[in-house]
């Protein structure tokens, strides 16, 4: 399998030069040479397998000979040692727990996966890797204990100040090691826009081998499609239930790429909802046509907060660029915050179950998109990130207490290490140059 840059300018390269890259030098996102499809036995075979047999089934045909097989199956066993649950709140409507990892946060399924591929290809060549991420939230913290004592790694997250829950920010920036964090004034557009500067300065890059954690990196994607796999042939198995419609929280569309690669692969699903918070620019072109991004906007849902999200550009090359063929397969709802109240509200009061404010997000965009469209299809909704880490919401919102588990209860004690810089590009920089000194 070779990967090529969505601008289509640069070299095509293997898995691994793409993982340790993380962006295209012509500043593009890698993508694969093809799609590879699961024939009928296949997905039969796979129906009654565990999570792992899915995810080395599907890591396998990217990877190819690049990594032994044992290697892989090993590396699989140990980023996964934890349930991936598909709760059922009522007869056709299930919430995917993606918050059993170490962070809470689904990101962990990505970033572990990342950490240890990104290890073992570093270690090949005795090198040392920058790991260079912007983060809204839990992609941050994700990747601080995916990376954390990985050898010949470095990580350097960058946050926007002030808009991070803090729970969220304890955890990216209490990890310590070989992990760094940048407190950036501005906001999270400004953080990516930084890391992708970095990524094509041809300078820096003389100096550093960089690559990023962000769901730019193709091997922080293709590991996110794992959990949709298991969900769709988990559902046919356990209920027997087929083509799920999934209701995605959509930030950096990475989750929701991954989805279609999912779907491109041909496990059974049958149409995806992107469910945006006031950051709509992906909901708007999926219904005219025309993608027009507008500064962010700060809303409950801060992972969320994405005001031009970079994997759009896979979506479109997946797509050939046709907003129509896109639309057929994605209806994009906008949420706003008093919905997002609202929906966790509903859904205490109804199945005594807590969202995090992301969930409702999605939830709420299913709920809009059954009524529109009329579908009896069974829908699954991600839940991205444990309730807990949104304490300041849900208990404004629902007026309790929630429990914190005892590994976020931990970072609440530690303190924080983090470099204030501004948002330009400069600032950057010179902390690089710093941390080679």
């Amino acid at each position: 399998m070779i990967y090529f840059s969505t601008n289509k300018s640069s070299v095509p390269v293997s898995i691994k030069k793409a993982t340790l890259e993380g962006l295209a030098p012509d500043g593009g996102l890698y993508v694969p040479s093809e799609i590879p499809r699961f024939s009928a036995p296949e997905l039969q075979l796979l129906e009654e397998g565990n999570f792992s047999d899915i995810a080395f089934a599907i890591a396998k045909k990217f990877i190819g000979d690049e990594m032994p097989p044992d290697r892989l199956g090993d590396l699989i066993e140990s980023c996964y040692p934890f349930d991936t649950p598909l709760v059922r709140l009522s007869e056709n409507t299930f919430v995917e727990e993606l918050f059993s990892g170490p962070t809470l946060a689904f990101k962990d399924y990505g970033a572990r996966f990342l950490a240890r591929l990104t290890g073992y290809f570093a270690s090949e060549d005795n090198r040392l890797i920058t790991v260079l991420v912007a983060t809204s939230g839990d992609t941050g913290s994700a990747v601080a204990y995916g990376f954390q004592g990985i050898p010949n790694t470095r990580v350097v997250l960058l946050y926007p100040s002030g808009k991070v829950s803090y729970l969220q920010e304890q955890q990216l920036t209490t990890a310590g090691g070989n992990v760094h964090a940048l407190e950036v004034q501005g906001d999270f557009d400004d953080c990516q826009r930084l890391v992708k500067q970095a990524f094509v300065d041809p300078d820096l890059k003389k100096k550093l081998t960089l690559t990023s954690a962000n769901s730019i990196n193709i091997s922080r994607l293709i590991p996110q499609s794992f959990y949709y796999a298991w969900a769709s042939l988990h559902l046919k198995s356990a209920y027997g239930l087929e083509n799920p419609v999934f209701s995605v929280p959509s930030g950096n569309y990475g989750n929701l790429t991954a989805g279609i690669l999912a779907r491109m692969m041909g496990f059974p699903i049958g149409h995806f909802v992107a469910a945006s918070n006031a950051n709509d620019s992906v909901t708007r072109y999926l219904k005219d046509g025309r993608y027009e991004p507008k500064p962010t906007v700060t809303t409950l849902s801060t992972a969320m907060d994405v005001g031009n999200p970079s994997n759009f550009a896979r979506l479109r090359h997946l797509y050939n660029n046709d907003c129509h063929a896109m639309a057929d397969d994605i209806t994009g709802i906008s949420v706003s915050d008093e919905a997002t109240r609202e929906t966790i509200r509903n859904i205490f009061s109804q199945y005594d179950y807590v969202l995090d404010p992301h969930t409702a997000v999605g939830f709420r965009a299913l709920e809009t998109y059954r009524t529109a469209s009329g579908s009896l299809a069974p829908g699954i909704v991600l839940s991205t990130a444990h309730p807990a880490k949104f304490l300041e919401v849900i208990e404004e919102v629902l007026g309790m207490r929630v429990n914190i588990p005892e590994r976020l209860a931990d970072v609440l004690e530690k303190e924080k290490q983090s470099t204030l810089i501004g948002a330009g590009y400069d600032d950057l920089v010179d902390f690089l140059k710093h941390l080679d000194q």
